[in-house]
């Protein structure tokens, strides 16, 4: 219907729209009627989304996403252990979380001009947590410092799940990682413009809006307390359930679909993994 294509059109403002339905209806629209009549639709003002769908590469993602679930469900099986890994950076200059107030009254959030905080994380989908901070820049060498004290603490063959950033695809890196292998971890790429498919993100989105209390924090030496003991209480103080994730939430439901696991393809898929990645039990 030509209405609902200039609502979407004109959705920034509710005025436009008045306007471009009352001169091709010929008749006098209000906001106030216009407003009532969206929210009978199920229409809510709310801001939009970035999606970078439209830069994915269809066939690789699909490939890389049945690859991907083929090690969730090694995983599962717990032939693999399994690890996402993500940088992130912390500091006072305002993230800004949604929270309950009294009508007219606000809680307030100084921001203030701080140092980052780099972290580095790798995380397990059952809260185990390898956080590593960092004053300056993370560079490839420092991720790689980062891998190899890792790749100390792995127990049984380990997939390691990294993004496409350009730190992650430096000749250094890429050098790395055939002697990972050797050390029995082994490194996945997502595919491209696809961060909803790592769940650390998650993680970075709950510390940041949820369990970092930024309204009394003022000081990068509280800001560094409060990080660290998120990161190294992930699993006893701080949890994430993937079983609650919402559809809507900004990551795969393949992960909430994880838990509910059965077996029909574990042979099928521990035959591709394991020719695919070399991993001998």
């Amino acid at each position: 219907m030509n209405w609902l294509k200039k609502t979407k059109e004109q959705a920034r403002s509710l005025q436009q729209i008045c306007n471009a339905l009352s001169e091709e209806l010929s008749i006098t629209l209000t906001r106030h009627t216009l407003r009532r009549f969206l929210k009978h639709l199920g229409y809510s003002w709310k801001r939009f989304r970035k999606n970078l769908k439209s830069k994915q590469n269809k066939e690789e993602y699909n490939r890389k996403l049945t690859e991907l679930q083929q090690l969730l469900e090694l995983h599962k099986s717990k032939s693999i252990d399994l690890f996402f890994a993500d940088e992130s950076s912390f500091n006072l200059e305002g993230y800004v979380p949604y929270g309950w107030q009294p009508k007219n009254e606000y809680i307030h959030i100084t921001p203030a001009k701080t140092k980052s905080k780099n972290i580095f994380g790798i995380m397990s989908l059952d809260n185990r947590l390898e956080a590593y901070d960092c004053q300056g820049s993370m560079t490839s060498e420092v991720i790689i410092a980062f891998i190899n004290n890792f790749c100390q603490k792995i127990k049984q063959p380990t997939v390691l799940v990294l993004d496409n950033a350009p730190i992650h695809h430096s000749n250094a890196f890429k050098q790395k990682i055939e002697a990972w292998k050797e050390q029995d971890l082994y490194i996945f790429f997502l595919p491209t413009y696809s961060p909803h498919l790592n769940p650390i993100e998650i993680l970075w989105r709950k510390i940041k809006y949820e369990w970092l209390q930024y309204e009394n924090i003022n000081t990068e030496e509280q800001l560094e307390k409060e990080l660290f003991e998120i990161l190294n209480t992930l699993g006893d103080k701080y949890n994430i359930n993937f079983k609650d994730i919402k559809q809507d939430e900004k990551v795969s439901n393949i992960f909430v679909q994880l838990l509910k696991f059965s077996f029909y393809s574990l042979i099928n898929s521990a035959l591709y993994c394991f020719s695919t990645y070399h991993i001998i039990l």
